[in-house]
């Protein structure tokens, strides 16, 4: 009788953990798919170039749903004003994405990022709230690691928040130290290390928590190589996020209501 009770307790603890791994699994699927309308692809419009269309990162939309976010460096390029080029960002999904004009109305060089403005809204993301989110926690990135070759076609990663650290590290030696290396060290700030693997399509990525779907922080590439693996032989390919924090403050900044 024991030896059957044990056995019938085995059962039924297994199948509460299956129906558990289910319920994640659907909750998973759930947000991406709610998450993926509202990222972008942005990138610039050359009348006169080799391709007209150039897809150069990734975004998402926030605020009033006419908000994108994304990295400083997506949109550094300057306009050149002898030819017919201005910012864009691709919607949907496909061979045939739609394409819409924005205007960048907040940049942050330092925090490397930016805000555009859509002229119609889309669903917006939630955004969490400027705390910073503990180690270890959840988290999905979703944008389009490789650009838009065969189309637009987001794809959605998974991993943890690794550790909270400053954007910048001591070199191990004066003759590594960049002007740029030097002004992080008088300016660092605290961003998520993550271990997700990201490539340079995916900068702008919104990367947010894996349970409720709010944005949490926008993925960044181009830290890894400038300041936190500069003394690297290596580079471990490890990826960074910007915490929504500074999106936040950016926006207020600029008196954009949230």
């Amino acid at each position: 009788m024991f030896i059957r009770k044990l056995l019938l307790l085995k059962a039924l603890l297994g199948i509460s953990l299956v129906l558990s791994a289910n319920a994640h699994s659907h909750s998973i699927t759930e947000i991406v798919a709610k998450v993926k309308p509202s990222v972008v692809g942005v990138g610039l419009y050359d009348a006169l170039g080799v391709q007209t269309h150039q897809l150069q990162g990734t975004g998402f939309v926030f605020g009033d749903g006419t908000l994108v976010a994304t990295n400083y460096h997506v949109i550094d390029k300057e306009l050149d004003p002898q030819k017919v080029q201005y910012h864009i960002v691709f919607t949907g999904t496909g061979s045939k994405p739609k394409i819409a004009k924005a205007e960048i109305i907040a940049r942050d060089r330092e925090h490397d990022l930016a805000i555009l403005k859509l002229p119609s809204p889309l669903t917006p993301l939630k955004l969490s709230s400027p705390n910073y989110v503990e180690d270890g926690t959840e988290v999905l990135l979703t944008g389009f690691p490789i650009g838009a070759v065969l189309g637009l076609y987001p794809a959605t990663h998974r991993g943890i928040i690794a550790a909270t650290t400053p954007d910048v590290i001591p070199t191990q030696h004066s003759s590594q130290l960049s002007m740029n290396i030097l002004d992080r060290l008088d300016k660092k700030f605290m961003i998520y290390q993550l271990d997700i693997t990201a490539y340079p399509g995916n900068s702008g990525s919104p990367l947010y928590d894996a349970q409720s779907g709010e944005v949490v922080g926008i993925l960044n590439k181009v830290f890894v190589k400038e300041s936190k693996e500069t003394v690297l032989e290596k580079p471990s390919g490890i990826s960074y996020a910007i915490p929504v924090k500074y999106l936040i403050e950016l926006a207020k900044k600029k008196g954009i209501k949230l």
